[in-house]
């Protein structure tokens, strides 16, 4: 809970500095004015792929969004100071900050945990590439509509802009990936 609250209050605090209203971050993101309120007052939290297409809006990193606290030169988390994980079974993952990385760092690892009884949705798009290492489990790596199988010790890396989506492939058990996306283009 204290992540999603802290990711919208920098959403908020993105958006005033923009000067974009509400409804004008709204409309920029193809989300509703309800969506974007929900999500600054952290009643909601958003997808990846949500919170990247505002980033993008914004025109701030990803990584920004995700840390808990800024360090300039040396991050280091430990594993029993993490901050709870964003997400939930609607969205079919959960997302944990690796590291605390200033505003215009380039890259943001994550822990991201991909749910078994997440359906699967339509594959979306983001402006980071993604590097992805299977920790454990296995994931179905559905991207620019073919299907990749994924296990233990495999990774992919891959441009964020090409729809994509990776499900567990074991609908009994979950499956642990290290996400790391890398902004790629100029802000």
């Amino acid at each position: 809970m204290y992540l999603q609250h802290n990711i919208g209050k920098k959403v908020k605090e993105a958006r005033l500095s923009k000067t974009f209203t509400q409804q004008d971050l709204a409309e920029r993101c193809n989300l509703t004015k309800s969506h974007i309120s929900k999500i600054e007052n952290g009643q909601a939290a958003p997808a990846v792929a949500t919170l990247s297409k505002i980033a993008h809006e914004l025109d701030t990193p990803l990584s920004w969004f995700l840390e808990s606290n800024l360090q300039n030169k040396l991050s280091i988390v430990k594993n029993n100071e993490k901050k709870l994980k964003i997400g939930n079974k609607e969205i079919g993952y959960t997302y944990e900050a690796l590291a605390n990385r200033p505003r215009f760092s380039k890259v943001e690892p994550v822990i991201v945990t991909v749910l078994p009884e997440a359906e699967y949705v339509e594959p979306f798009t983001h402006v980071e590439d993604e590097f992805i290492y299977i920790l454990n489990g296995s994931i179905n790596l559905y991207y620019d509509g073919e299907l990749h199988y994924l296990e233990q010790g495999d990774s992919a890396y891959f441009e964020g802009n090409t729809p994509h989506i990776f499900l567990s492939a074991d609908k009994n058990k979950e499956a642990t990936v290290l996400t790391v996306f890398i902004q790629n283009n100029p802000l």
